[in-house]
C-alpha cells in the first residue's frame, strides 16, 4: 500500500502506542487519537483528543487527518477499547452501553467518516478484536459481546466497501499485557499458557498490521494471534485460571 496518513485510536498507550510508533517508523503520518489532552502520544504524531462515546468522535478525528495538508488518508486502525469486568450475575445496562459506545459505535462512526474522506488507491480499515472469540468463555460479558459485534462489523463493511476499493480486516490477539488487578506472577504464567508456549506481544499485532498493508487482495478476514490457545478451550478468561 502507498504510504499516506493513518489514524490510530487509543494511540497513547499499550498496543495503540506500539502501532503508532511502528507506522511512524515506516514513514506514515499518524493521526494519534487520545482520550484526554494530557495523554502522551508519539511526539511526531498529529494528536487529536476525542471521547469515543460521543457521536461526533468520527468526524472530529477524521477532521484532524483532513487539516494541515497531510498526505491522503489511507489507513484506519480501530484499536481503542473499553475492557471492564462483568458477567451475567453482575450485568448492568450502564456498563453494557459504555462498552457498545466505545467498542462498536465509535468504529462504525470512524469507518463512516473514513469512507467519506478516503479517495483513490488501496485503503484499509483494521479492527482490533480479541482471540477469545474463537474459544469463548463467559468472563467480561459486555466486552466480549462488543467484540462479537466488531467481528460482524468487519464482515459487513468488507462487503459494502469493496466496491469503493476499501479493504476491511481484523486482528484478534490473545493476552498481551498485564491487566488491572492481575498479579505479575499470574500474568507471567497466563501469557504463555498456550500450545506454543509463546506469549503474544504487541509487536506481533504490528507485524500482522504490516502484513495486511502489504496484501492488497485480502479483505473480510481476521488474523488470529493466539499461539494456538483456542485449541485448549479454556473455561474462563486466561487471567482467571488457576495455575499449579
Amino acid at each position: 500500500m502507498d504510504i499516506g496518513t493513518a489514524i490510530v485510536t487509543g494511540a497513547a498507550r499499550r498496543v495503540g502506542r506500539v502501532l503508532a510508533d511502528g507506522l511512524l517508523a515506516d514513514g506514515w503520518v499518524v493521526v494519534a487519537h487520545r482520550h484526554r489532552d494530557e495523554d502522551e502520544v508519539p511526539p511526531n504524531a498529529v494528536a487529536v483528543t476525542a471521547d469515543l462515546a460521543e457521536p461526533d468522535c468520527g468526524e472530529r478525528i477524521v477532521a484532524a487527518a483532513r487539516a494541515g495538508g497531510l498526505p491522503p488518508l489511507r489507513l484506519l486502525v480501530n484499536n481503542a477499547a473499553r475492557f471492564a469486568p462483568d458477567d451475567l450475575a453482575n450485568f448492568s445496562f450502564r456498563e453494557f452501553a459504555a462498552h457498545m459506545k466505545t467498542n462498536v459505535q465509535a468504529p462504525v462512526l470512524l469507518s463512516q467518516a473514513f469512507a467519506r474522506e478516503a479517495f483513490g488507491g488501496d485503503r484499509l480499515i483494521v479492527n482490533i478484536l480479541d482471540a477469545k472469540l474463537a474459544s469463548p468463555n463467559p468472563d467480561f460479558l459486555s466486552y466480549t459481546l462488543s467484540k462479537y459485534a466488531g467481528a460482524g462489523l468487519t464482515e459487513l463493511l468488507a462487503r459494502q466497501l469493496a466496491g469503493s476499493g476499501i479493504r476491511v480486516n481484523a486482528i484478534a490477539p490473545a493476552l498481551m499485557l498485564q491487566s488491572a488487578g492481575q498479579s505479575a506472577e499470574n500474568f507471567a504464567v497466563a501469557h504463555r499458557h498456550n500450545p506454543l508456549k509463546r506469549g503474544v506481544e504487541p509487536t506481533d499485532v504490528l507485524t500482522a498490521l504490516r502484513y495486511l498493508l502489504d496484501s492488497p487482495v485480502l479483505t473480510g478476514q481476521t488474523l488470529q494471534l493466539d499461539s494456538g490457545q483456542r485449541f485448549m478451550a479454556p473455561p474462563r478468561d486466561v487471567q482467571h485460571l488457576e495455575f499449579h
